[in-house]
């Protein structure tokens, strides 16, 4: 039974999964067919087919790897995807001269689609009287001991406001700034009970297992069974919430003294797919949350101004407004060639310690005298009763 229920669970996160990576190519799609432009592919995933159909004119796909999808369109394609599928040749004019106003349209309608989904999702979670909303506050219950934040004299009561600096108001805030300074020496200002600030120099120590940063505190126990990924009933408020973290992880990776650590903290589809699986498992609303966060999370990336992702498309467009000419096509593809393969090889890469990790955590037999520091640490990849940093 139990595995039955396993392989339910497992289907719920592909659907969750498939459902972000379809609504964004569908709204791709359905924008350029409304404007006339040729659809010649709607792939769902990468590489060979799995499955496919033609139908009207457009092939219908599922693809062997799931690492996103695509839509292909000859008018506003820059043909970088057609190189890496090997080929799909069309029998009409290889490309038209259309308004660069189109192109930003059918490049916005993608992530324009992930906004709208998590919105709806946010709405339905906002109008369920039975869940509960909340985040933690970043006051601490208790340290461990012989752990960073005891040493440096952190205690039951005190409230962390900052970390290197920057601005704290949540436990999930004080989590991201911690992963982000890694085992550097970094300044945490506090606040006692009395009202009192001080400031303490923590090392956080990194867990042999997870590879996640911590300082050895819990937070205080959570109340009205709060979940991570629904901090606030307000959908737009929670929408905010959303593209708030990712911007801070955006901004960590462009930052010098920031961009190592937050770079080892990324994850990677297996990663995504472990999260949505302990957030259904946890409880399905929880699970629906992460898919909103999800959603969001893609809008955003999607439009960073990278050749080959929907921003790189309008920022083309862009400038062919601006400059009253378009960018030449093969400059315009070799740099979405160049940064396919790069994105690719990154996602590789992510992949790759994304299994490292997870193999690391599903083998690791902890010894009888393993310090319950050690143990505490690894429960930061599975928030459910109390949170831990």
């Amino acid at each position: 039974m139990e595995i039955l229920i396993t392989i339910g669970y497992i289907a719920i996160c592909v659907l969750f999964f498939s459902l972000a990576i379809a609504i964004h190519e569908f709204g791709h799609f359905i924008v350029a067919l409304k404007l006339g432009l040729r659809v010649e592919r709607f792939s769902i995933g990468f590489g060979p087919a799995i499955w496919k159909k033609t139908w009207k004119g457009v092939e219908y796909r599922v693809s062997w790897i799931p690492l996103g999808g695509y839509v292909m369109i000859p008018d506003i394609d820059p043909e970088g995807t057609k190189a890496i599928e090997g080929g799909a040749e069309s029998k009409e004019p290889a490309k038209k001269t259309i308004s660069p106003w189109k192109e930003i349209a059918v490049a916005v309608a993608g992530p324009g689609m992930n906004v709208f989904l998590a919105i709806v999702i946010a709405l339905i979670l906002s109008i369920l009287p039975s869940e509960k909303f909340g985040e933690l506050t970043c006051e601490i219950s208790s340290t461990l001991k012989g752990s960073p934040a005891e040493k440096a004299g952190v205690k039951a009561g005190d409230t962390v406001l900052s970390v290197g600096g920057k601005k704290v108001y949540t436990w999930s805030d004080m989590q991201v700034e911690v992963q982000i300074v890694g085992s550097k020496e970094t300044e945490f200002l506090v606040r006692d009970k009395t009202g009192a600030e001080r400031t303490v120099l923590i090392s956080p120590m990194q867990d042999s297992v997870t590879g996640i940063f911590a300082i050895g505190a819990l937070s205080l126990p959570k109340e009205n069974g709060m979940t991570h990924w629904l901090p606030d009933r307000n959908p737009f408020r929670q929408i905010a919430w959303d593209a708030g973290s990712i911007f801070r992880v955006l901004k960590g990776l462009v930052t010098p003294k920031e961009m190592k650590n937050t770079a080892k903290a990324l994850g990677g589809p297996p990663m995504i797919v472990e999260n949505i699986y302990k957030s259904v498992r946890n409880d399905f609303w929880d699970g629906l949350g992460f898919l909103r966060y999800l959603n969001v999370n893609l809008a955003v990336l999607n439009l960073l101004p990278i050749p080959v992702l929907d921003g790189g498309l309008i920022m083309f467009a862009l400038l062919a407004l601006i400059l009253r000419r378009r960018v030449p096509e093969k400059v315009v593809s070799a740099l979405s060639m160049t940064f396919m393969v790069l994105l690719l090889g990154a996602m590789a890469i992510l992949i790759f310690r994304d299994a490292q990790r997870s193999w690391r955590i599903h083998t690791y037999k902890p010894e009888a005298e393993e310090t319950a520091m050690t143990n505490t640490v690894t429960t930061v990849t599975n928030e459910t009763d109390n949170a831990s940093n």
